[in-house]
């Protein structure tokens, strides 16, 4: 649950946490009267900030009190570095910074957080036994998250004394943190992001401890009584829950934890933008103002990341898809793009090209219906956990869905009659268009819509088979990735608890899967664990030309499925036996990876994607007829190619052709029409000169065709 989740040893309730009474919790709907200034619904909140501080400074009386009984009991214990050298430590008493500072100050410096036998622990927390130590940076991912967790507690500091915001989850992302806060029908503007830079910079000046203590679910109750969605979390936990919450300044919240040392480590902030939520993400529940922040341990690093962020908006795929004429979207049709021409064009592109590797890898395509009777979503198990994402009706008194994936329907396909081991392995192909009810605010262009299609395959194969179509999917995968010019990773994730099926068929998946990935000659991690219940998988990060992470291909493995469609082969001694079934897909959806490729290329298409391929500017209005005529050749080799015809100077032709990201420019006069020539240049102004007509028909061919990402006329003769 990120910020606001619980855990921990119990503790007794405090006495002085009855001596404040705020009212019922039934009774305390948060309001932000808007008659009032910030700073008067700040002052106001000052008295239950007050509360908040006090209950946590009685119950860290108690801890404060069980270390220095540690440390005059002075149990030894011995904590394993990783180099495998040992120290000794007190029980209880000894933290992760006491043996920083032994090692150097400057580790002390550098550490933010801890890994005791391998969970993250705070630096300053006392030890509780023999154990393994690890000190970790910024630079490590768990050190990352610690820091922009720590800092989402920096923005809600700064949230309630300058606002007088209800705060409700505050987690880390990938790259940064936000906090969601209630202000009523109030909002933030972009106005009001200095204020909040400049009180988070006074609180790293003033260095504020992050201090952690263990509460009970009661006085949990009693500390965040003026809280509505704090009370909410909390009245879901089970009475006996011990909760943990973390003092930081005149902030106390509730968090698992850990947290870097004091607010004076993270040096530089910074607050991105702005938007709306709603609690619980429940469009029907209360409106919240979400605020996405950013911190650094220099300054150096931020500005590069500022940097970063600026050239991501010239980037941003909504921004060019308007620009070029990609496509739009419309309030007829939320979450469901309209693709233009130009957009159809580099669509189709995507698709194609993916079918020219389906048939390379013998992949057959299928199409499969659109709708289907929800008895189909309730064999598959979609019915009791997904339905809520999907769109259903009423046809004849029966209830019927659009489908959201394809794996049910391929399954109906596989079993249709009785399958013999020859057809195996049977590789199903589908773009057949899918759509999920998302939330109306999670909808973001097209990397969250409600209709969409996908590059679906799911390969149905005997066990013994797994390997080699793995090995296969990789193969293919790095070769499409390849041609974008994207940089990935992979990792295996295996086994969770809980896990369905034969231990033996899960433990031979892995080693196929572990073994294709080596054949693959590709770096990978292992995540333990992490797999699906029905089967474990590969996950696959690709890195676009700013280096951002996304999650686009995937393969995976399921035993389930076959089980609840009673899916069924004959073997080769005439028994009955259970297929495995593949999920993979390489683009994932197609509108998805058309936006991280409008970003990765900054919309500079490369020519077999490009939707603006060639621009022809005639000089006069003499050689007209003759840029028809080589329109008309370059048409019949499939190029996407205009005819500039206004009347006005070659200079601004060619200038509004490069802006337009047109990949070449074909100039033509007198002499290029006696000559049966054109003067080709680039939409980088780079000059090829005359070359005939049949030559860049070549060229242009070959370039398209071999799919470069570079001008093969830099190559030609």
């Amino acid at each position: 649950m990120g910020a606001e989740c619980c855990g921990g040893s119990k503790t007794s309730t405090a006495d002085a946490a009855a001596k404040t009474d705020f009212g019922p919790a039934s009774e305390r709907l948060p309001a932000h009267d808007e008659s009032k200034s910030w700073e008067q619904i700040a002052a106001e909140k000052k008295s239950y900030y007050d509360h908040r501080v006090a209950m946590f400074e009685e119950i860290k009386a108690k801890y404060q009190a069980a270390v220095a009984e540690a440390k005059e009991k002075n149990e030894e214990i011995t904590v394993t570095m990783p180099d495998g050298s040992e120290r000794k430590a007190v029980k209880g008493a000894t933290t992760p910074m006491d043996i920083a500072t032994e090692i150097s100050k400057g580790l002390a410096k550098k550490s933010v957080v801890a890994k005791v036998n391998g969970k993250v622990w705070d630096l300053m927390r006392p030890l509780e036994g023999d154990c393994s130590l690890e000190l970790l940076s910024f630079d490590h991912p768990d050190g990352k998250d610690t820091f922009w967790h720590s800092s989402a507690h920096l923005l809600g500091q700064a949230l309630e004394l300058e606002f007088g915001a209800d705060l409700t989850i505050g987690p880390a992302l990938e790259e940064g943190f936000y906090y969601d806060c209630y202000l009523g029908e109030r909002s933030l503007q972009d106005s009001d992001k200095e204020r909040l830079i400049k009180r988070m910079q006074s609180s790293v000046k003033e260095k504020h401890t992050f201090e952690r203590v263990q509460i009970s679910k009661e006085e949990a109750k009693k500390m965040f009584t003026e809280n509505k969605f704090k009370m909410e979390m909390i009245e879901a936990l089970p009475a006996s829950e011990v909760i943990t919450c973390y003092k930081c300044g005149p902030m106390v919240d509730l968090c698992t934890g850990p947290h870097v040392p004091n607010t004076g480590v993270l040096k530089a902030v910074g607050v991105n933008n702005m938007s709306r939520a709603f609690w619980r993400a429940d469009v029907n529940r209360e409106p919240l103002q979400r605020v996405y922040g950013i911190t650094f341990p220099d300054e150096k690093e931020l500005k590069a990341y500022q940097h970063r962020m600026e050239e991501a908006k010239k980037r941003d795929h909504r921004n060019i898809g308007t620009q070029q004429e990609l496509f739009f979207f419309d309030a007829v049709s939320p979450g469901s793009c309209f693709f233009m021409p130009n957009g159809a064009r580099i669509y189709n592109s995507l698709v194609n090209f993916i079918r020219d590797k389906y048939w390379d890898y013998g992949y057959e395509e299928v199409v499969s219906p659109n709708i289907y009777n929800f008895s189909l979503w309730d064999t598959s198990g979609h019915a009791d956990h997904y339905k809520q994402n999907m769109f259903s009706f009423q046809v004849e008194r029966q209830e019927f869905g659009l489908k959201p994936m394809n794996c049910p329907g391929h399954c109906v396909m596989f079993g249709h009659r009785m399958r013999s081991y020859r057809e195996l392995p049977m590789r199903m192909a589908d773009f057949g268009v899918l759509h999920r009810n998302e939330y109306s605010g999670a909808l973001s262009g097209l990397t969250r819509v409600r209709r969409f299609q996908q590059d679906d395959a799911h390969i149905f194969c005997k066990p013994d088979q797994v390997r080699e179509e793995i090995s296969s999917f990789l193969k293919m995968l790095d070769e499409v990735y390849h041609v974008f010019g994207l940089e990935y990773k992979m990792a295996l994730s295996t086994r969770p608890e809980g896990f369905l099926g034969e231990e033996s068929l899960w433990n031979q998946a892995e080693a196929a899967l572990e073994q294709a990935l080596n054949d693959a000659g590709h770096e990978w991690e292992l995540n333990p664990g992490d797999g699906a219940f029905y089967g474990p998988k590969i996950d696959i990060t690709v890195f676009d030309a700013l280096k951002r992470k996304f999650q686009c291909a995937t393969v995976q493995l399921d035993f389930q499925l076959p089980i609840r469609f009673d899916l069924e082969y004959i073997d080769e001694h005439g028994e009955s036996q259970r297929p495995v079934i593949v999920h993979r897909a390489i683009l994932g959806s197609v509108e998805r990876m058309f936006a991280i490729l409008t970003e990765h290329f900054a919309g500079k298409w490369p020519l077999w994607l490009s939707p603006r391929q060639v621009m022809i500017v005639p000089i006069a209005e003499s050689t007209y007829d003759y840029a028809l005529e080589v329109k008309a050749e370059l048409r019949k080799i499939h190029m996407h190619v205009d005819v500039d015809l206004i009347d006005r100077k070659m200079q601004k032709k060619v200038r509004e052709a490069q802006v337009a990201q047109y990949n070449y420019i074909l100039v033509l006069g007198e002499k290029e029409k006696a000559e049966r020539t054109v003067n080709v240049r680039t939409r980088d102004n780079v000059v090829h000169g005359m070359h005939t007509l049949e030559d860049l028909k070549k060229v242009l061919v070959e370039e398209r065709d071999s799919r470069s990402l570079t001008s093969m006329f830099e190559k030609s003769p």
